[in-house]
């Protein structure tokens, strides 16, 4: 099973549109997670439309329309692994415990709020990704989403793509 993972993309603020190449992974996703902060309504239109399975959640940018049909915390059980998806996770000194001790029976937590990718793997054996943002790097050198495969209960080939500048 194949899994996109993109957060921040704070459309269309910080760009018209989602870059090429994010775009051009999504028919080969089986399932699409988006952390946060879409901004608009039609981001989250277009990935309902061409995500054969999306599991998203509003962040703190996403104003009462994108609240009303997204949840703040999303659960997903997907060949043997549990995943959670949420906006923000707090600082990143402590990260691995806050977030073990918050989601104790998770395999896999999806984050965004930081724009800055994040793969970790918490004492508990819980696992952290942050696929950062396609739209706004901010302090990062590129634009960035991931992508990963769920096998025979495990995560594996997690990459981080980097995205071309516009």
């Amino acid at each position: 099973m194949r899994l996109l993972l993109l957060s921040d993309t704070h459309l269309p603020q910080r760009a018209k549109e989602l870059p090429a190449p994010l775009l051009a992974e999504l028919p080969r996703a089986d399932v699409v997670f988006h952390a946060g902060d879409w901004v608009d309504t039609a981001t989250l239109d277009l990935l309902e439309r061409l995500s054969r399975r999306l599991v998203g959640v509003h962040g703190n940018n996403d104003g009462p329309a994108l609240r009303a049909r997204l949840p703040e915390t999303a659960y997903a059980e997907l060949g043997g692994l549990r995943f959670a998806v949420v906006h923000e996770t707090g600082p990143a000194q402590g990260r691995e415990a806050r977030c073990a001790a918050r989601f104790p029976d998770t395999d896999v937590l999806v984050f965004g709020h930081s724009h800055i990718p994040w793969d970790t793997t918490a004492p508990t054996g819980l696992r952290l990704l942050n696929p950062g943002s396609p739209t706004d790097r901010r302090r990062q050198p590129h634009c960035t989403y991931m992508t990963a495969a769920v096998e025979d209960g495990r995560l594996d080939d997690v990459l981080l793509h980097r995205l071309p500048p516009r």
